[in-house]
């Protein structure tokens, strides 16, 4: 089927191949990827930019021995083909299939496990730092994304590593994208280092020339301690990666596995920190992937000759607050956006097109996204911080003292909450009850269907604290549809969804809709319980709660979030302080990292699909 791919089954079968067989692998290597992942969805845009690249560093690089580190890690599908483990890709993201990023539990050669950009050099260096101590032997390759480049722990790496000197090489694969087009000065800087790229030919012939000038040209060359600096301030006034103490090659072509040979071996020589700058196309090969890159950083199913998904579009609660926002915003010139680099993943692309000054994309930098909105609140403005569970986690910190110690009305808008299914570990959404509901002055909401969205967003901005709203990746199940939106938020207030005797049973957003279909199959046994939507989960509706331990025998907590520090340990706290005698049950998922897989699939494993959260009912009652 592949005239090269189907022969080569590890990294060490690359090593004798001829340049004109490694093109040809490199065009197998493409069209096995947009066969299996038009089937499966996956990371596409990335891994086809990225082939040539890594055939080149498996060649130059022995795995058995050095460490390759890939930032984020969601575009090493190459590396998985050439680590053994092409005939597993019909699983890829798949439950008990192989994972969509880096898995130690998968390959040996999984050095370092990711799914947040911005960690590969601080890992790298970690790496190197040890094999000095133990006095090893083996060469580290940290590769990070220009995207990636903009998060502030990859500087903070860079300044440590240019310091001390630590012997490695950070490859910069530079396709001028993250997951959307790359934003602030690191993104023009490097445009410049693209636009510009004879400043290695200039420096050597500039060396050359002199060395040659007779008698004296080789003392004067000796002398110029920093013939390259003079060069670079003509050529390059910019070049901050020298200036920060590494030693630079690049631009280089990221498609051409000869010259990255070349390059690579000459890095290998040095004992220094080494920085690479790699141009590579995302997409390159695959044209509808060429020409919209973002839509195929992260793609469901797909048909290759079109490039269409395959999945039909319906409303997603990200669309539905992009939407509301512009809304409000139209009425509230105060009202302002931020994102961390996923305009488009978070539904504000039209609202950045609309309120183009009002709009702030401050590249993959959750931290100062956090605090620029707290500076914002404090001069009257109304921000909103649309960020994924998983990636707010980063500015825990930035949340407790820069927002809630100030009691600054800064909206969180958390996408992705609770489990999100295909990518697994890295990116549940299951940790953010827990880690936002011991901060102080912070109140968490959740809507339980899309139609709320506007009004939860139009209470939150009217609120004057911090307010994290939380929703589910996707849109709403339609079992959801036969309860209506609620009519009138009052502050720290449940709704009464349906009225029973026997047990109440408590639940918020996406998950609502389970602990409904349990309630059908509990009614149908004969087993009356009143159904409450917790569209507070900070503060509680402690009032109602008083009423509930009087009235009923048990309560009943569902949750998307760990139980370790959610929604239902904060109500079985509160009741514990008078002794209540009342039974409390607390479902959601257990102390552990959820692994990838469907959503649904993932629900029922875990009982939280309707006859599971029945079931666990019926056998505490028992």
């Amino acid at each position: 089927m592949y005239n090269i791919l189907d022969k080569v089954n590890s990294f060490k079968d690359i090593k004798t191949l001829d340049y004109e067989q490694l093109d040809m692998l490199s065009m197998d290597i493409r069209k096995f990827l947009i066969e299996n992942i038009s089937k499966t969805g996956g990371h596409l845009a990335s891994n086809l930019g990225v082939v040539e690249l890594t055939i080149s560093l498996y060649r130059v690089f022995d795995l058995d021995i050095d460490k390759v580190i890939w930032d984020v890690s969601h575009q090493s599908y190459v590396h998985k083909i050439l680590t053994g483990r092409k005939d597993k890709f019909p699983t890829l993201r798949q439950h008990q299939g192989l994972s969509g990023f880096l898995k130690k539990s998968e390959s040996k050669y999984d050095f370092f496990e990711a799914g947040h950009s911005s960690t590969s050099i601080s890992a790298g260096v970690g790496m190197a730092r040890a094999r000095d101590l133990k006095n090893e032997k083996f060469d580290v390759v940290s590769i990070i994304g220009d995207g990636a480049l903009s998060g502030g722990m990859a500087f903070e790496a860079l300044n440590d590593v240019g310091f001390r000197k630590s012997k490695m090489i950070i490859i910069l694969n530079d396709n001028e994208m993250s997951i959307s087009k790359n934003v602030g000065s690191i993104s023009n800087i490097l445009n410049d280092l693209r636009v510009n790229p004879k400043y290695n030919t200039i420096k050597h012939k500039v060396r050359s020339s002199i060395d040659k000038i007779p008698h004296i040209g080789k003392k004067i060359s000796n002398s110029i301690v920093n013939v390259k600096s003079a060069v670079k301030q003509v050529v390059l006034p910019d070049m901050i990666f020298e200036d920060m103490g590494l030693h630079y090659f690049g631009p280089i072509d990221g498609h051409n596995i000869k010259h990255l040979d070349e390059i690579l071996e000459d890095a290998k020589k040095l004992n220094e920190p080494v920085l690479i700058h790699v141009i590579t196309k995302k997409g390159k090969g695959y044209k509808p992937a060429e020409n919209n890159p973002d839509k195929f950083h992260g793609i469901g199913k797909f048909d290759v000759i079109t490039g269409e998904t395959l999945k039909k579009s319906t409303p997603t609660y990200s669309s539905a607050v992009g939407d509301a926002l512009i809304d409000i915003a139209k009425e509230d010139e105060k009202v302002v956006a931020i994102t961390a680099a996923m305009p488009k993943g978070t539904g504000l692309g039209e609202f950045s097109k609309k309120f183009e000054n009002r709009f702030f994309d401050v590249g993959i930098a959750e931290q100062h996204a956090t605090t620029m909105a707290a500076g914002m609140a404090s001069e009257g403005l109304k921000p909103f911080f649309a960020v994924y569970s998983t990636f707010l986690q980063r500015a825990f910190d930035q949340i407790l003292h820069d927002i809630c110690l100030q009691k600054l009305p800064v909206v969180l808008g958390i996408d992705r909450a609770g489990i999100v299914g295909d990518d697994g570990e890295t990116h549940q959404g299951v940790f953010d009850i827990s880690y936002l509901t011991q901060i102080p002055n912070m109140t968490i909401v959740a809507p339980k269907k899309i139609g709320e969205v506007n009004k939860i967003l139009r209470w939150a901005f009217n609120h004057n604290a911090p307010v994290a709203i939380r929703y589910p990746r996707g849109g709403d199940y339609d079992e959801i549809n036969e309860i209506d939106d609620i009519s009138v938020i009052n502050d720290g207030k449940w709704e009464i969804i349906k009225e029973g005797k026997d047990i109440a049973i408590i639940s918020n957003g996406r998950l609502l809709t389970k602990a409904l279909e349990a309630w059908k199959i509990l009614n149908e046994k004969g087993i009356n319980a009143s159904l409450i939507n917790g569209l507070f989960i900070k503060p509680l509706d402690t009032h109602l709660l008083d009423e509930l331990k009087e009235n009923f025998n048990m309560i009943v907590t569902v949750e998307d979030n760990v139980l370790r520090g959610g929604f239902g340990e904060s109500i079985l706290s509160y009741l514990n302080k008078d002794h209540d005698k009342v039974k409390v049950l607390n479902l959601g998922f257990p102390d552990e990292f959820i692994e990838h897989g469907n959503i649904e699939i993932l629900y029922e494993k875990y009982d939280l699909h309707g006859q599971g959260i029945a079931s666990s009912i019926e056998r505490a009652l028992r």
